[in-house]
């Protein structure tokens, strides 16, 4: 079954992806400035607060699509 090999690579790339994001949110919280950057929305009423990391966002997916294209060129040659 050719199809096999290809889906039990996936998954196994698919799982590593998964390892790497669970490791990363345990270590978000030592990072300090991680939702805190100057354009970042925070609005506290009395027992009430809401956050909308909306630099934070941007800063992220910035840098995730820079690392996964540069991963998907390495991984081309």
């Amino acid at each position: 079954m050719p199809g096999g090999a290809d889906l039990g690579r996936m998954l196994l790339i698919l799982g590593g992806f998964l390892c790497l994001l669970g490791l990363l949110l345990l270590l978000s919280s030592k990072i300090p400035w991680l939702g805190r950057l100057p354009g970042d929305i925070h609005i506290q009423r009395g027992n009430w607060s809401c956050s909308f990391p909306l630099v934070t966002s941007l800063v992220l997916s910035l840098l995730l699509t820079v690392l996964l294209n540069l991963i998907l060129r390495l991984w081309r040659k």
